[in-house]
């Protein structure tokens, strides 16, 4: 059965850190590109960044620029988020997918085939 699993939400204050992870059972994710998208309540689900298969290529939404910083480890068939400097306007659900890509690039507007379950990040004083 092919499943992403994220984990690592949770409730952290203004200004903290947090990182999410991505893990795949079933396929390899050496073979696709992974996206990490967010909804909050409300409000329409919204592409946070996403990274390449090789990871030679990422790419973030503005808001979370220079907070923000996706990675991989193929080996260990995991994807992580690693976000700093939370606001509370970063509060939401956080998904991972996966598209398979032959090229070494991702879009975060990209049809994506594989989607995670979702976990809770809830920046709060």
């Amino acid at each position: 059965q092919l499943q992403l699993v994220e984990s690592g939400g949770g409730l952290v204050q203004p200004g903290g850190s947090l990182r999410l992870s991505c893990a795949a059972s079933g396929f390899s994710l050496n073979y696709y590109a992974i996206g990490w998208f967010r909804q909050a309540p409300g409000k329409e689900r919204e592409g946070v960044s996403c990274i390449s298969k090789s990871g030679g290529t990422t790419n973030y939404v503005d808001s979370v620029k220079g907070r923000f910083t996706i990675s991989r480890d193929n080996a260990k068939n995991t994807v992580y988020l690693q976000m700093n400097s939370l606001k509370p306007e970063d509060t939401a659900v956080y998904y991972c997918a996966a598209v398979r890509r032959m090229w070494d690039i991702c879009a975060m507007y990209d049809r994506y085939d594989y989607w995670g379950q979702g976990t809770q990040v809830t920046v709060s004083s």
